[in-house]
């Protein structure tokens, strides 16, 4: 079944779009479930960690978060999560781009003019604040743009880097699912051996990376990691003062590391 990933604006109604969806697959929605675990390995609070990500952390948050840690551990943690059986349709954390590649995914934008998206959580939040609440939408976005410039090098709103547009202004919930639904039963979107293999190194390579970050052996190594069923390959250049085999002890660790081709080189005085 086609895995959808879904990226949506604040007020635009992605949240109601994505339950419509997963009532209909029968799978659960994933969006906080990431937190606690990114939370964990950033060995930051989970109020920090959410502050940061949307645009509203102080100075000595801001100071204390490793923008590098907080990108790999999220892409770890969001494709553990696309791996899942049990899981439809994941929500926000970059998914819709990290994902892209692989075909079985649907790529989802669900988005609404401002205004409408002001008035709408004007009401939701029972506020007749409309400066701020406005205020509140762009801090957000600018947030989540800043992301997306940073980890993907996008435009994290060009339609051109989704499968599907949804305005909410103009299309209500349940026809936003069933257009969804459409590329769900889309024989162009069918899971294939050749996607299947593609999310699974996709995986590794990443499973890897957040494994080297976490160890302090390996941490600051900034090295290329490619994957191909099992195969994982090392390369690049090492400061002097770390040991190349050091990157191998981690990687064996790894769960489905079947081989490891270190091409690892230190770097001359």
């Amino acid at each position: 079944m086609p895995l959808i990933a879904m990226t949506r604006e604040m007020g635009s109604l992605g949240k109601d779009v994505a339950n419509a969806l997963a009532a209909r697959l029968g799978k659960p929605v994933v969006h906080h479930e990431i937190i606690d675990h990114l939370a964990n390995k950033m060995r930051l609070r989970k109020s920090h960690v959410v502050r940061f990500l949307d645009g509203k952390a102080n100075i000595w948050e801001r100071l204390t978060t490793d923008k590098t840690s907080l990108s790999i551990y999220t892409a770890d943690e969001t494709i553990a999560m696309a791996e899942a059986d049990d899981v439809s349709v994941i929500r926000g954390w970059g998914s819709a781009h990290l994902l892209r590649p692989i075909q079985h995914v649907i790529c989802v934008r669900v988005c609404a003019p401002m205004r409408v998206r002001v008035q709408r959580m004007m009401a939701r939040l029972n506020s007749d604040d409309e400066t701020f609440i406005a205020n509140e939408i762009k801090l957000s976005e600018e947030a989540h743009a800043a992301i997306t410039r940073r980890h993907f090098g996008i435009n994290w709103q060009d339609s051109d880097q989704y499968d599907l547009v949804l305005n909410t202004e103009r299309v209500a919930i349940d026809e936003c699912a069933q257009q969804v639904m459409g590329l769900v039963n889309n024989p162009q979107f069918r899971e294939s051996a050749k996607s299947v293999q593609m999310l699974a190194n996709l995986a590794l390579e990443t499973h890897v990376r957040a494994a080297l970050r976490a160890d302090p052996r390996t941490d600051k190594m900034q090295i290329s990691i490619t994957a191909d069923q099992g195969i994982v390959t090392l390369a690049g250049i090492v400061n002097r003062g770390m040991d190349p085999l050091h990157a191998s002890e981690v990687v064996t660790a790894v769960l489905r590391v079947t081989e490891i081709r270190n091409q690892l080189k230190t770097a001359s005085a």
